[in-house]
């Protein structure tokens, strides 16, 4: 009976604590969810060679008392079928803001979910060229000819399309090569330090080369310090943010309004840059 009994125990535990940290996170996230999704915070994006602010990228910030970063807490809310949901009201709240600053906003979405209906209904009400929207170079894409029958036409109506994390993903450079991004945005792993390691200097400049070459903009993440600024507007670094230029804040506590004019989107007409991938 005692073996039975450890055996039965191995078994039933386990699920026993699955339906408890289901039954936990589902009574975290319902008052998200209810309350219209995660608040979000804007932090400013910067033209390096002049220093204004030309938008602001969106970024959602949870409860503190989850004690979870962002990824983390939209990874749970997919691993029990409410992160398509939650990541549409999160950029829901993000184009909220276009209407109280100024220059473009930033906005954050998966691959997957960005085949959901909601987010062609949300794209449909927005004013396009003011917006780019970021794909993460960490997220696998099913189907590129999808994703792109989708992004097209919003495409062609102004929005541009940037890859995020570049040069921490799994995918490599497969996303840029396929979408043809308007801008790429180096990962904060490649840019913290730049300005004293001589191996990262190599790789951010290659990678502007290349950026540039495709007719994209490169933006730098997590810039902490004058020097890494200095640095990287040496590579000719578009674009930067981080805590140097400026942390996560509200709209009313932006700082100055960007004076830059936003580069425009780009498009199968323009000779040197390929059509999106379809």
């Amino acid at each position: 009976m005692t073996v039975l009994a450890s055996a039965a125990a191995v078994l039933i535990e386990p699920s026993v604590r699955e339906r408890e940290w289901r039954t936990e996170l589902l009574g975290r996230l319902e008052p998200v969810l209810s309350s219209g999704g995660p608040v979000v915070l804007l932090q400013p994006i910067v033209d390096l060679a002049t220093g204004l602010r030309v938008g602001s990228e969106a970024l959602s910030r949870f409860p503190a008392s989850w004690g979870k970063p962002p990824d983390v807490c939209f990874e749970e809310a997919h691993s029990v079928g409410l992160g398509h949901e939650l990541e549409l009201l999160a950029l829901r709240r993000a184009a909220d803001h276009l209407g109280v600053v100024q220059g473009y906003v930033a906005m954050n979405i998966s691959p997957a979910t960005l085949l959901e209906p909601g987010f062609a209904a949300l794209m449909e009400t927005l004013p396009l060229d003011r917006v780019l929207l970021e794909l993460s170079e960490h997220d696998q894409v099913a189907d590129y000819a999808a994703l792109a029958a989708v992004l097209s036409p919003f495409r062609a109506r102004g929005m541009r399309l940037a890859i995020d994390d570049v040069g921490a993903g799994f995918s490599s450079l497969r996303h840029i090569v396929i979408t043809a991004p308007d801008v790429i945005k180096l990962d904060r792993s490649i840019v913290s330090g730049i300005d004293a390691d001589p191996v990262l200097t190599r790789l951010v400049g290659s990678l502007v080369e290349f950026g540039h070459g495709c007719g994209a903009s490169v933006v730098a993440e997590g810039i902490e310090t004058a020097a890494e600024a200095a640095a990287l507007r040496g590579l000719a670094v578009d674009l930067g943010q981080g805590w140097h230029f400026g942390r996560p804040e509200h709209p009313g506590a932006a700082v100055a309004a960007p004076s830059v004019q936003v580069p425009r989107a780009r498009t199968a007409e323009d000779p040197a840059v390929p059509a999106p991938a379809g």
